[in-house]
């Protein structure tokens, strides 16, 4: 695993519609390897490989991975310098208290909540505000609409991974390192890198039209069932990436759920089936576009999603990489 890679892309800045420095990232890492890259309007990048000759009229397949994080989106600045601010993307106040942010120059604030009479019940986004070192309004130097992302840095224990942004920045690893590795595929592949779909599945659902798939996986994170009272799930770190059967936006196509697991049999990799009760990936919109696009998700399994401290386990990626990279080399039946 490129560990040096990895970090980069975690660490990159990008609130969802703030991605351009990921983009820039990914766009130097794969532009050796693709036959041709775009970047849309809404700021997906699509990097495209060509099936080999002798394919016939070959299918196009589409794999998504989405660039764009949570975050905080300043909405007030109070007397005293300190921010007030709301959600870009799912936030739970919970996970933020006592930790930090980063805007994009660099600048990194506290998170915390305000004093209240009553702790019995669980502090809203309301009760929470941004500290950044600033002493009065006319010294913030951040305004309203200014955006923040979380404060994680990568840690590698043994096989597990920690760090802010592995959703979804893991599954744009996956993506970098399956197009590096292809040699011969069997689809005309479009590898898209999509943009906020942490709050609107826009980039997704745009591009889904623009490339007009046959076929569509997304490649995310999913939550796990192997924590201390963890609502009962059947996936767990380190037994292998997760194929999609429904989640809370979208029930898996069975041709598509059954290439996966064919591509997890051939490649001799272990696997887990998942139902997500809440959360959904970009799959969701891209399979409404046009007249329908037969679509399903590949899901790293991660416990801690959300927070500034995603954790994964690197034998979960490596074998995600060896299924699509399985699939996308053996012809469609």
């Amino acid at each position: 695993m490129d560990l040096k890679l990895l970090e980069q892309i975690t660490q990159a800045f990008g609130p969802s519609g703030y991605e351009q420095e990921v983009r820039d990232l990914i766009y130097q890492e794969v532009k050796s390897y693709a036959d041709e890259i775009q970047v849309n309007p809404l700021g997906t990048l699509v990097a495209y490989r060509a099936a080999k000759q002798g394919q016939g009229q070959p299918q196009r397949l589409m794999l998504a991975a989405h660039m764009d994080e949570i975050g905080l989106m300043v909405t007030h600045v109070e007397e005293k310098g300190f921010l007030r601010f709301t959600s870009v993307g799912g936030v739970r106040p919970l996970n933020r208290i006592g930790g930090r942010a980063r805007f994009q120059d660099g600048t990194v604030g506290v998170v915390y909540v305000e004093r209240r009479e009553d702790t019995r019940s669980t502090p809203e986004l309301r009760h929470l505000y941004l500290d950044v070192g600033a002493e009065s309004r006319e010294t913030c130097p951040f305004k309203v609409g200014d955006v923040a992302s979380f404060f994680g840095p990568l840690v590698k224990q043994g096989s597990r991974l920690i760090s802010k942004a592995m959703d979804d920045r893991i599954g744009c690893y996956i993506l970098m390192e399956v197009l590096r590795r292809l040699e011969a595929p069997a689809y005309d592949v479009f590898f898209a890198f999509t943009t906020q779909e942490e709050i609107t599945l826009s980039g997704a659902r745009t591009t889904g039209y623009q490339v007009e798939p046959d076929i569509a996986i997304a490649i995310d994170v999913t939550a796990t069932g192997d924590t201390p009272k963890a609502l009962p799930m059947e996936v767990v770190l380190g037994k292998g990436p997760a194929i999609k059967v429904k989640d809370s936006g979208m029930i898996a196509h069975p041709r598509v759920r059954q290439m996966l697991v064919e591509a997890a049999v051939r490649s001799q990799v272990p696997y887990q089936m998942e139902v997500l009760v809440g959360g959904t990936t970009d799959a969701a919109a891209i399979q409404l576009v046009r007249s329908g696009v037969p679509s399903g998700a590949l899901s790293v399994p991660c416990r801690y999603v959300h927070s500034p401290s995603e954790m994964v386990d690197a034998s979960d990626v490596e074998h995600a990489i060896e299924m699509l990279t399985t699939l996308l080399t053996t012809p469609p039946q």
